[in-house]
């Protein structure tokens, strides 16, 4: 199989088996050249399998898997050099230091040597890590961790990177340098499949596949997915939510109610005409409110409504049987 131009990964029916468990289901994808794609779920949905088997570290039960064109079933060899795979927990070695690991790394990749130095020196300036050469990986901060952990998945400069869930554990700062240097390489051009638990991250990424119960349910842009639920949302704050909730459930209108704290999300059908309407009903029934408001449809709500509507349609299923 020569290598494509077209798509960095295509699979057809990609499916993985746990024993009895068929962790990934039949999973389509097709990963463009340049892409930052996003890949979100519940835990145990088949992101991190899904990573594996791309990576070529996991057998595929069913189906199939290529990169840049090599078969991954045949030819898992020949796509190592071109993927820099980052695993949750990244195994850096305690007692090297920043540069040790990064040069310890540069041999495990086969980097040549007269290229170690010059991209040791560029990955430290471009992490962020300059100042701290020396130090010990084990005694970094869990953000400096998985930046270090970042530069030695580069330190061979794969034009593909897989990351599972990178920024899991850290703080928002440090999430947020982090995206900042996963952007600066999309723009550069390298492709990037990004599994996170975050949807303000699933927001940031070009093209977001949910996956659930190991199968792709939805896959487009953060935009076209928002659309896709036909939904816009009233915020609510209120120390009364369970009220709230209980009241409005079922009024014509609202679509449904998802809970934040003392914040309700109502997605309703519109939320100029409905804001109106909720605020007389919860007057009349002498609920207090702190605020209440038109507000953005955000990703995570679109997603939460997605799953919600798949368990219902699970469960109809189930009584029918």
């Amino acid at each position: 199989m020569n290598p494509s131009t077209t798509s960095v990964i295509v699979s057809e029916n990609l499916s993985r088996d746990y024993k009895n468990h068929r962790a990934v289901n039949s999973l389509n994808l097709d990963i463009y050249p340049g892409e930052l794609f996003g890949l979100v779920g519940p835990d145990g949905a088949g992101k991190t399998t899904t990573l594996r088997l791309l990576a070529g570290l996991l057998y595929i039960s069913d189906g199939t898997a290529s990169i840049e064109g090599f078969d991954l079933k045949t030819q898992s060899e020949q796509i190592k050099a071109r993927v820099g795979y980052m695993a949750q927990e990244f195994n850096l070695y305690g007692e090297l230091t920043v540069a040790e690991n990064l040069h310890f790394f540069s041999e495990l990749y086969e980097v040549d040597g007269s290229m170690i130095q010059s991209r040791t020196e560029r990955l430290l300036e471009f992490a962020g890590l300059r100042e701290f050469t020396g130090r010990r990986a084990s005694q970094l901060s869990g953000g400096m961790k998985k930046k270090l952990a970042l530069a030695c998945t580069l330190i061979h400069e794969p034009p593909l990177l897989l990351l599972d869930e990178p920024t899991t554990g850290v703080d928002p700062i440090s999430r947020r340098e982090f995206w900042d240097i996963l952007t600066e390489l999309y723009l550069g051009g390298t492709t990037i499949v990004v599994s996170t638990p975050y949807m303000d991250e699933a927001d940031r990424c070009s093209r977001v596949g949910l996956i659930y119960e190991g199968r792709m349910m939805v896959c487009d842009t953060p935009e076209n997915i928002r659309a896709q639920i036909g939904a816009e949302v009233v915020e609510v704050r209120t120390p009364e939510w369970r009220q709230v909730r209980d009241r409005l459930g079922g009024t014509s209108g609202v679509i449904e109610i998802q809970t934040y704290g003392e914040s309700l999300h109502i997605l309703v059908d519109s939320a100029t005409e409905r804001l109106v309407e909720i605020e007389q009903v919860l007057k009349a029934e002498g609920i207090s409110y702190r605020s209440i408001r038109p507000a953005p449809l955000r990703m995570e709500e679109a997603f939460l409504s997605i799953i919600s509507s798949m368990g219902k349609e699970a469960s109809s299923v189930e009584s029918r049987v």
